[in-house]
């Protein structure tokens, strides 16, 4: 509960006062402007004092605050295993924030066009140049270009596709197989 005297700032405004009086489910506050107005206790949440916060942050053994941070976490991912030269696939980021500088006139028709225009160029590219194995980083959103990057995977006979690794992209990547043919 509020007292007489205490420090508050009202929710969702920008007001800030001091409590005159506590009736019932009504708080008198003098504001900083002067004005003296009622709210009830759910619209006002209590300022503490920069008083009280450096006696509360005194109670830190600053010595031993530094020591943690010295000492450096080990990391908790799992790493892929990469035989000795292997090279990595290479990704291609399908947002259109990486494709184009400027996007503001463009319909989600036109941006949907460019991403799967985008993703067909790769993966022709790839074709050409016998890369086995590509990725494709298209976010996780309503899933809209991602169907579309399946339907378009999809026309390819030599081409055989499935969610990337979770650990790496989460669900917002496919990796795209490339069988090659021997003659």
């Amino acid at each position: 509960m509020f007292n007489i005297g205490d420090k508050v700032s009202v929710l969702d405004e920008a007001i800030n006062g001091v409590v005159l009086s506590v009736k019932n489910n009504e708080i008198a506050i003098e504001t900083e402007d002067g004005f003296t107005m009622i709210f009830s206790p759910k619209e006002l949440v209590r300022i503490n004092n920069t008083s009280d916060l450096n006696i509360k942050t005194g109670s830190f053994n600053l010595n031993e605050i530094k020591r943690e941070k010295e000492i450096p976490k080990p990391r908790s991912f799992v790493k892929e295993k990469k035989t000795k030269g292997e090279i990595p696939p290479p990704e291609f980021d399908l947002h259109i924030e990486k494709l184009v500088t400027n996007f503001r006139g463009m319909s989600n028709y036109d941006i949907l066009t460019l991403q799967s225009e985008t993703a067909k160029r790769h993966i022709e590219f790839a074709i050409r140049n016998r890369i086995p194995k590509i990725v494709f980083i298209h976010g996780v959103g309503e899933g809209v270009l991602k169907a579309e990057l399946d339907f378009l995977l999809g026309r390819y006979e030599n081409i055989v596709f499935q969610e990337a690794n979770y650990q790496k992209y989460g669900l917002g990547a496919t990796e795209v197989y490339i069988k090659q043919n021997v003659k």
